[in-house]
């Protein structure tokens, strides 16, 4: 199994001007595996598609990918040109990851999206981008969505263009089987990866289809020092299954480790990790960095 480990900024994350860059040649010049940026239409987060052709353009081997990006909402025969094309001008670096978007009146509101559609919206989405990325000529009539004979180009550069999916919930887990190449869920244990794992590929022997083994990933959370009660307050909010929500944030470079180590004992190979607080300039950022390659990528294989 190929462990790699990217690093995220996180949808409050103040790297939205020049510093940014600052940061990506950073990850570079480092060998972070992969970047991977947030979309939430009211933080500060860079929009994902302007931030990866940005990176893309200033790097040669970073990967880059979405945690996640929002699909309902979006015209998806736009959105497969405009991903082929990154793909293809960065040499094959993407790695597209799909959610639902934030259950956020506002944010629904803003990609005009009863809450009630999203899902159907969602699923019918993806089939056309695969349709548009697969097929020279496509032809789809769905609930949403309805084009005959279809021609978009370019093509990705990657001849499979992975499609990574997330979240823990029953209908995400059976997303996932049903439709994606990879998973990526965050906030979460070990112990939810495991079974996570075994509801996935359960689903998709139903449906006669699998996910690589290694196409197994985390989004893990650190701190490098006491926890917000804020975000502690937020994590009890979205895992009140938890007894300590705290489990799901490590604290320092050993524990971060030591996480990912369970995660690679149950079969866990992808990760990305982004710290809950952030640095507070670029120059911080490059510094943080330069302290976590060496910790962190020794787990890289």
């Amino acid at each position: 199994m190929k462990v790699r480990v990217g690093f995220g900024f996180g949808v409050r994350t103040t790297l939205n001007d020049t510093g940014f860059g600052e940061v990506v040649d950073a990850l570079e010049s480092l060998r972070f595996d992969s970047l991977w940026l947030s979309e939430r239409i009211n933080g500060s987060a860079p929009d994902p598609l302007v931030g990866m052709a940005f990176a893309a353009g200033r790097t040669k081997r970073l990967k880059f990918g979405m945690s996640v990006m929002v699909l309902p909402g979006r015209n998806p025969v736009v959105l497969a040109k405009e991903l082929a094309t990154l793909d293809r001008l960065s040499g094959g670096r993407l790695l597209p990851a799909f959610g639902l978007g934030a259950v956020d009146p506002h944010e629904q509101q803003a990609f005009g999206v009863e809450r009630t559609e999203r899902a159907r919206r969602f699923d019918e989405a993806l089939t056309v981008l695969r349709g548009c990325w697969e097929h020279d000529e496509f032809t789809h009539h769905g609930e949403f969505f309805h084009y005959d004979t279809l021609k978009v180009k370019p093509k990705p550069t990657q001849q499979r263009l992975d499609v990574w999916l997330g979240g823990i919930a029953p209908s995400e887990l059976r997303r996932v089987g049903r439709l994606a190449d990879g998973w990526l869920p965050s906030f979460i244990t070990p112990d939810d990866a495991a079974r996570g794992r075994e509801v996935i590929e359960a689903v998709c022997a139903e449906y006669g289809r699998a996910i690589d083994a290694d196409h197994f990933g985390a989004l893990i959370p650190y701190s490098m020092g006491a926890v917000p009660d804020a975000v502690l307050a937020g994590l009890a909010a979205r895992r009140p299954d938890l007894a300590d929500p705290s489990v799901l944030v490590p604290r320092g470079w050993d524990a971060l480790l030591a996480t990912i180590d369970r995660f690679v004992a149950v079969g866990t190979t992808k990760f990305v990790v982004l710290p809950l607080v952030e640095p507070t300039t670029p120059g911080d950022w490059v510094a943080h960095l330069e302290a976590a390659a060496p910790a962190v990528l020794a787990r890289q294989t």
